[in-house]
């Protein structure tokens, strides 16, 4: 069977056939069906594997995650790459409304044909915008299934944006990427994104999904994390954090001594130095400021691929006291 032949999909519009879905997977097509009122939509749509296109069409495993998102009646759920819809009628089954933020004008047509055939149009509404250049409304819950190339992204977004709260997130992503969100220093997928999702809130593993129940079937397996973002924030600049875990963790199994003792980021440092003290407009004297600090506090040997969120507040809270701030560089 060709690399086309895989990629075309004929999408069931009302219902997931087990036995229709096998013979998608199998042969790349589907038989064909009398078209009577009785028999299931369907139609031809070509999906982008290289846009992380991959329909969820187990409904057990659709059903999991709906359940696992504890939906309330009152409930605004925001979907983001709802595709055909397969997840979207079962969150309208459940929630007050959902919103859908979708970029495919395809996909948009069909969901909209799938849910009016339901009766359910007045209880969605779709974005149709790339979500990454979109200003969200309000929503109570996030339940998606996330192209893979804006996951890391797309958290980010979620979790540090400056608007409104929300009460979980609960998303398929690629089985690898979720690792990273609930990792523990040491851990060898331990890296920033773990440390800044962390900081801001819980992260909790919910099943894996086999590349299986996919159409057409990734490279990989999923799973199903819920991040709950926490009711009370750490004292700390979220963009000042965001800079001083992207200088950590560039090298993240180096020491921090070795780290800081590189010229170029003891350079930027020194631009954001804020304590009027000229002996120290020196580079070379600077950097023997920042070493001190890292020797008498016992971080100098440490790496940040080991460090627990407290210590690395604390470490950044040292830096703070003698002045020393971090901001991205432009």
């Amino acid at each position: 069977m060709s690399a086309v032949h895989r990629r075309k999909l004929f999408i069931l519009l009302r219902s997931q056939n087990p036995i229709l879905i096998a013979a998608i997977r199998w042969f790349g097509t589907l038989p064909e069906i009398p078209s009577t009122e009785d028999n299931y939509l369907h139609k031809a749509i070509y999906l982008h594997k290289s846009r992380g296109q991959h329909i969820l069409t187990n409904p057990r495993v659709l059903d999991s995650i709906v359940k696992s998102a504890e939906i309330r009646p009152t409930d605004t759920v925001l979907e983001i790459g709802p595709g055909t819809g397969n997840l979207t009628v079962k969150l309208l089954e459940s929630a007050r409304s959902v919103i859908a933020v979708e970029i495919d004008p395809r996909m948009v047509e069909i969901l909209h044909q799938r849910v009016e055939k339901l009766g359910l149009l007045d209880r969605l509404t779709v974005i149709k915008q790339d979500v990454m250049k979109t200003k969200l409304p309000d929503f109570d819950l996030c339940v998606s299934n996330i192209p893979y190339k804006i996951s890391s992204p797309l958290i980010s977004t979620l979790l540090y944006a400056p608007h409104h709260s929300f009460r979980s997130a609960t998303l398929l992503l690629q089985k690898e990427f979720a690792k990273r969100l609930f990792s523990n220093p040491g851990d060898p997928s331990f890296s920033r994104l773990s440390i800044n999702v962390s900081l801001v809130s819980t992260v909790t593993l919910i099943q894996d999904v086999s590349k299986h129940n996919f159409a057409p079937v990734p490279k990989v397996d999923s799973s199903v994390v819920c991040i709950r973002p926490h009711l009370k924030l750490p004292m700390v600049d979220l963009n000042e954090w965001y800079a001083f875990t992207l200088l950590c963790f560039g090298t993240k199994n180096k020491t921090l001594g070795a780290i800081f003792r590189q010229k170029k980021k003891v350079v930027n440092l020194l631009g954001n130095f804020r304590m009027s003290s000229a002996e120290l407009g020196e580079t070379g004297l600077f950097k023997e400021k920042i070493i001190g600090i890292l020797k008498t506090s016992g971080f100098e040997e440490r790496r940040p691929s080991k460090l627990s969120c407290d210590e690395l507040l604390e470490l950044l809270l040292l830096f703070n006291t003698e002045g020393i701030y971090f901001k991205c560089q432009s």
